[in-house]
């Protein structure tokens, strides 16, 4: 069992409490956002401490487009550069850039986006608009480009050179996968090998620090959690976190730990949950003022950030401290068994599917039992 150790504490806003905790990929920053929230604020978790930066201030709520109501319920896309201490934030159609030294002037752009995602090398914004369509930015000539379709956000394997997104709608979710594109603005090369889950409303998927693990938490009709091994893309683990709707968990409430296998899971109890995926171990690491977790997340120095519905925040340390895993080298695997979709057609005609069990090469569930092909 890991120790967990207080580093330090910070309170925030109790009226809006933090709904997800966006890490930085490299650097000890974070950003936190809330639905019904114009404020993005963003915090440096260095040296074991917290520090609050000047926030981005988007301002009084703009009037939503009546058939888009729902903007105004959810919280602001925001993504950080790969490398460098900048944050992008969405605002209608606007871009607002953060760094250490605040916010700039919002930049106009041709679309109200829902989700913002950088190119693993930091030349290209992915961003997705609502309908079936995405764009790529490249945000230092202000280019853009179309793009495939995705939405719920992008997980970058730990190698740079392998992507995951969603493609959603009601009877199912495709777990899609895709190599960065080259030139900016790049868009997503996106790959036949797919995962296929039950229904819709899941959240962004989640590599591992190694590499060897995807989690997807979801989904619009119950609060699970499902774990892939990677590059086989095994099932490892499905989980029911709440059979009901009397105590409803955080949507963004996991985050993969400094020891390998190990996933926290942060409850509406206000305690953090430890689970080794591959044992299926579960640990209860009780919070002594039981207020409820409300997001969480993993700082690029491996310590875990986790925000609570009273508007504290707490960075806590794993101790024994364990060093970081090495990313594996299992993209190579993984790209020698697939091949990009063809520009041409309708995507699922060309896409593989996987359900964790069993490989079959047809939108028909039914097809996975007859074609016999088992996972590796």
């Amino acid at each position: 069992m890991t120790e967990l150790a207080v580093l330090a504490r910070l309170s925030a806003d109790s009226k809006h409490p933090v709904e997800q905790l966006v890490r930085h990929p490299r650097l000890p920053l974070v950003a936190g956002t809330a639905a019904k929230s114009r404020l993005v604020r963003v915090w440096d978790c260095g040296g074991g401490r917290l520090h609050e930066f000047a926030p981005v201030d988007l301002g009084p709520a703009r009037e939503p487009d009546p058939a888009e109501w729902w903007r105004s319920e959810t919280a602001p896309p925001v993504a950080w550069h790969p490398e460098r201490p900048l944050l992008v934030v969405a605002d209608g159609s606007t871009l607002t850039r953060w760094t250490p030294d605040g916010p700039s002037v919002p930049e106009q752009v041709s679309a109200a986006y829902l989700h913002l995602a950088f190119s693993p090398d930091g030349r290209t914004l992915w961003a997705k608009p609502s309908g079936d369509s995405s764009d790529a930015l490249d945000l230092a000539t202000g280019s853009a480009v179309p793009a495939p379709y995705w939405d719920t956000g992008v997980a970058v394997h730990p190698s740079g050179e392998l992507v995951a997104t969603l493609v959603s709608d009601q009877s199912a979710t495709f777990c899609l996968f895709a190599r960065p594109g080259a030139e900016p603005p790049a868009a997503m090369r996106q790959l036949r090998h797919a995962l296929v889950l039950a229904a819709d409303g899941y959240g962004t998927p989640l590599f591992s620090a190694d590499g060897r693990h995807l989690a997807i938490r979801g989904n619009a009709y119950v609060d699970s959690l499902d774990v892939f091994a990677f590059p086989s893309l095994r099932r490892v683990l499905t989980r029911t976190l709440a059979e009901d709707d009397a105590q409803r968990w955080p949507d963004e409430n996991l985050a993969w730990g400094v020891r390998p296998g190990v996933l926290w899971i942060g409850t509406p109890t206000g305690s953090l949950l430890e689970l080794d995926v591959e044992t299926r171990e579960t640990v209860e690491h009780p919070s002594p003022a039981g207020t409820p977790i409300s997001a969480l997340t993993a700082t690029a120095t491996g310590d875990l950030l986790v925000a609570h519905a009273d508007g504290e925040l707490a960075l806590l340390a794993e101790r024994p401290a364990t060093p970081a895993p090495e990313a594996v080298d299992d993209v190579t695997v993984f790209l020698a068994g697939t091949e990009e979709v063809p520009p041409a057609g309708q995507l699922e005609d060309h896409l593989v599917y996987t359900d964790g069990s069993g490989i079959w090469e047809s939108e028909d569930p039914d097809a996975a039992e007859a074609a016999g092909r088992p996972l590796p």
